[in-house]
């Protein structure tokens, strides 16, 4: 986001805090990194539009940091990790997830009506069911849990359960995906959590970043490879 301008503030006997001004604030309001200062007759409209940009921005930086890692990854190799976590303070498995997210979103097919939180809720399905769910809950204009419900409630239809979508009284219109995608049958995913020390992490990602992969789709290769021999040696 812009900044317009920056300029010291201390008080007597006070550290100096750079205040700045922000494109979607304005002049009137004083931003600093441990807070805001609205002045005492700033029109309810501008509050509202503050707070309103204020909510993009939260979720812009998702998609931003997100687009950082991946393109330290591909550019710095195994060292992304250890200097992402240093430079943000978030802990490997956000930046994971973050990642995660993102890299199973093009820029053209994300969309900017909708939250990063949206995205994750359909990050596990297909390309063709996530672009559906995420177009009909821009139209429905759901909430990130309604969204959710309605995913788990179409999914409960096409595996044969008897699960309910949603929790409490209120009753979710269930969906089935249009063809293709509802005739396709799912593929049951796991997901499977490894503790690693930093070495060990280093030794992985210095072996992904040498055959131009990501550390997670790596360890799935590696795994896979692993047992596939003994598949085959139980089917012949």
């Amino acid at each position: 986001m812009r900044t317009v301008s920056a300029r010291p503030a201390a008080g007597a006997g006070e550290p100096a805090q750079r205040d700045v001004v922000l494109s979607f604030v304005g002049s009137q309001t004083t931003v600093r990194k441990s807070g805001m200062v609205f002045p005492e007759n700033l029109p309810e409209r501008s509050w509202e539009r503050i707070g309103s940009n204020l909510r993009e921005l939260v979720n812009s930086s998702a998609w931003w940091l997100a687009d950082w890692l991946i393109y330290g990854e591909s550019t710095y190799g195994w060292r992304r990790y250890k200097e992402a976590i240093e430079r943000t303070g978030l802990d490997y498995q956000t930046l994971r997830n973050y990642a995660w997210v993102a890299r199973r979103f093009e820029h053209h097919r994300r969309r900017d009506a909708l939250s990063f939180a949206h995205h994750a809720e359909v990050t596990r399905l297909s390309p063709p069911e996530q672009d559906y769910w995420l177009r009909k809950a821009e139209q429905q204009k759901w909430s990130r849990n309604e969204l959710r419900r309605a995913v788990r409630a179409s999914l409960a239809v096409q595996s044969g359960t008897a699960e309910e979508a949603a929790g409490g009284d209120e009753q979710q219109e269930v969906t089935r995906l249009p063809e293709p995608a509802a005739g396709k049958r799912r593929q049951k995913v796991t997901t499977l959590t490894i503790e690693l020390s930093a070495d060990q992490l280093d030794h992985c990602a210095k072996a992904a970043a040498a055959h131009g992969l990501p550390v997670d789709e790596w360890v799935a290769r590696t795994l896979e490879s692993a047992v596939a021999p003994t598949t085959e040696r139980r089917t012949a």
